[in-house]
């Protein structure tokens, strides 16, 4: 949602093949989540008897055996540092400029819980494709109400405006907020995107909304959020996710992309 915002070329065909692929998940729901075995859903904070309090040590001692093993590997691997990335001083830097990553980290947790306490809900991102999608459909004449995933709660969406949807005024949210802040930085440029990549951006969008309907999120809604609510299946995410990626790189050669290097930067 910020690399549209930002202005990344190519993430626009990413973003019109995730709808298109959560589309296809909706219609597909009922088959994987109904008709195939499935476990209960497992909460941390009710596997022990100290309740919440037991979740969030659970978690908080799995983060800390993250940090041990990623410390370890660094003094291994002795990776390089990264460039510090470009910033200013004072209070320009709310506008211009990178934010120190415990500034981010504080925000994220603050403004999850905002959205938790505001929308009964924790913060997702995905169904909004669906529903856009959805919608799409039906103006074309497909009847997704027969779908099982638009029965119940869900249907009243479809006959009323995106702007009633909480999770679709959040994806607005997000790309006018990363639009505003690329512009302010000039980096909103738009180019020419390779054949290669722009195949690489469709089939990478449609198994991405595919998954996410599946999952019941992304990276936000289901891994970000289905940890922050002591749900399983968040961890579960994640350690699909790390599979699924690490696949992934060696693909990316396929689609005339270049593994990326440890002195590349995240951003």
């Amino acid at each position: 949602m910020y690399a549209v915002g930002g202005g990344r070329s190519s993430m626009f065909l990413t973003l019109l093949a995730f709808i298109v692929g959560s589309v296809i998940g909706a219609a597909h729901f009922d088959f994987w989540v109904n008709q195939m075995p499935s476990l209960p859903p497992i909460s941390l904070a009710e596997i022990t008897p100290l309740g919440y309090l037991g979740g969030w040590l659970i978690q908080m001692a799995i983060f800390g055996g993250i940090i041990a093993l990623t410390l370890y590997i660094e003094r291994k691997k002795n990776p390089p540092k990264m460039a510090a990335l470009p910033t200013t001083q004072g209070w320009v830097r709310i506008f211009r400029g990178a934010w120190p990553l415990w500034v981010g980290a504080l925000l994220l947790a603050a403004l999850n819980a905002l959205t938790l306490l505001v929308r009964g809900q924790p913060w997702g991102v995905t169904s909004a494709f669906a529903l856009w999608g959805s919608k799409a459909a039906m103006a074309l004449g497909v009847d997704v109400t027969q779908w099982v995933y638009w029965q119940g709660p869900r249907a009243e969406g479809l006959y009323q405006s995106v702007f009633l949807d909480t999770t679709s005024v959040l994806n607005f949210g997000v790309i006018t907020g990363a639009f505003l802040a690329s512009a302010a930085g000039g980096l909103f440029v738009l180019k020419k995107i390779p054949l290669k990549t722009a195949a690489a951006s469709i089939i990478g969008g449609l198994l991405m909304g595919y998954g996410a309907r599946l999952a019941f999120g992304c990276n936000v809604g289901a891994y970000f959020s289905g940890i922050a609510s002591f749900s399983v299946h968040g961890w579960v995410w994640a350690v699909m996710a790390l599979a699924g990626t690490y696949v992934a790189l060696y693909l990316r050669p396929l689609f005339g992309l270049s593994i990326p290097k440890q002195t590349d930067s995240s951003c």
